[in-house]
Formats: C-alpha cells, sequence, structure tokens
C-alpha cells in the first residue's frame, strides 16, 4: 500500500525533533529516524524508470555539476512523496522561523504549505523541485544551493533509497561551511536507506561577537566508488 499521510506523520513523529534542532544548529544537517521501509525505499528507486513521472531529466556532466543524472517530478507526485512532503513542513517551519527571528529577517512562510506554494507560484516559481538522484561508480555531486527563485525555503530533505556498504559505497552526503576570514569546514555524512537528513538550503545561523550572522553552506555528494545510488530530495519551494 502507499505511504499514507497519517503513516507518514506518526513516522516523523518518531525523531526527537528538539535535539535535530539543535543538530542543525550545530552542523547544518540531522538526520530523521526511519521515514520509509526498505520496501518502500525500493520501489521509489523502481520509479526512476517511469520517465512519464518527471518533467526533466539532468545530466550533471553537461552541466558541469558534477557526474550522475537526476530527474525531476511533474506536480503529480507520488503518494509517499507527497505525503512526506506535507508532514515534514510543520515540523521544520518552527525552526525556519526560528533561524529567521535569529538572522533578524523576515519569516514569510505561512502555517500551509499549501499557501506557501501558492505563493510560490504567483511569483513565477510554478514548476516541481521535488527530484529522484541516480548515481553509478565514478559518479559525484559539486557542492551548490537549491534556491531555484526569490521564494526559499530554508530547509530541504534528502532520504537514502539504498543501503549503503550493500548497494553502494562512497557517495557520503557532504556539507562546507565557508567561514568568514577562516578556512572552511567540511562534513560528511552516510545517508542510511529510508531515513532523511534535514539540511540547510544555503545558510545557517552563527553566533558571533557581535550576534548572530549567517553562515553560508553548500552540499554535495561525494564520488560513489561502487554500485549504485538513489536518493529522494524534498524541497518546500518550487523552482521558476
Amino acid at each position: 500500500m502507499p505511504l499514507t499521510a497519517d503513516t507518514a506523520r506518526c513516522r516523523i513523529a518518531a525523531t526527537d525533533w528538539d535535539a535535530l534542532a539543535a543538530e542543525l544548529d550545530v552542523h547544518g544537517s540531522a538526520l530523521t529516524a526511519p521515514l520509509l521501509t526498505p520496501a518502500e525505499c525500493r520501489d521509489l528507486a523502481a520509479l526512476y524508470e517511469k520517465p512519464e513521472l518527471f518533467r526533466t531529466t539532468v545530466d550533471m556532466a553537461r552541466h558541469r555539476f558534477g557526474s550522475g543524472e537526476y530527474r525531476y517530478f511533474t506536480h503529480e507526485l507520488p503518494a509517499p512523496v507527497a505525503a512526506l512532503r506535507a508532514a515534514l513542513y510543520p515540523r521544520l517551519l518552527p525552526i525556519a522561523r526560528d533561524w529567521a527571528a535569529r538572522l533578524g529577517r523576515p519569516a514569510p512562510w505561512p502555517d500551509s504549505l499549501s499557501e506557501w506554494l501558492e505563493r510560490c507560484r504567483t511569483a513565477g516559481q510554478d514548476r516541481s523541485a521535488q527530484i529522484l538522484l541516480r548515481y553509478t561508480e565514478g559518479d559525484w555531486n559539486a557542492l551548490h544551493r537549491d534556491v531555484f527563485g526569490d521564494l526559499v525555503f530554508p530547509l530541504q530533505v534528502v532520504v537514502g533509497l539504498d543501503e549503503y556498504g550493500t548497494d553502494y559505497t562512497g557517495g557520503e552526503f557532504l556539507m562546507v561551511e565557508q567561514r568568514p576570514r577562516a578556512q572552511s569546514r567540511g562534513t560528511s555524512t552516510v545517508l542510511r536507506q529510508g531515513h532523511g537528513l534535514v539540511f540547510t538550503t544555503r545558510e545557517r545561523p552563527v553566533r558571533t561577537k557581535r550576534g548572530w550572522s549567517a553562515g553560508a553552506m553548500r552540499h554535495g555528494v561525494s564520488t560513489v566508488r561502487s554500485g549504485r545510488r538513489h536518493a529522494l530530495g524534498i524541497v518546500f519551494h518550487d523552482a521558476a
């Protein structure tokens, strides 16, 4: 059976969201409890072979984004993707608003995901940004930010769909923080099958002697050394 909205909310509730928020503050990324079963992961990865579900396919090497391929879903999202996106938004919203308050910025995100997406559409950001990614041996993803337009939600989620160490090796999720007047700091995370990794879209609040400042961050994927790696990217703003 497809993942239902109620099941998605129950699984997401199993995460310690206070602890996750604290880890996000420090690292800019944090793992959730399991969101999908192994069978659900396999079913989602298999959707890559159904091009009718996607609005476009991106060859990363062609665009010098790295090596590998990903596909953007149409707005007719598969039920598990839609359920996870809807259930994650209200959990991430308080963190987004807290970060905005620390940085002294507006927090334009309404309580409702549908209302926020309507604002995106009104602003000309009307293309789906939900991503299914596929990497094979030797593939990698360059450090980048998923901004897509003027309206940006500051957090997003990537869900591992294959088992690290069995289906593939390498391919760790990378984050690099550009520190002012200092060398950059990098972290790597193994994306566990079925777990989500919440991470900052472009920056995190950093405490300084003068108060809070925005620590610029980018994310990517290290080189896959063997096998095949699939991941689901859940973004909370649409693309221009």
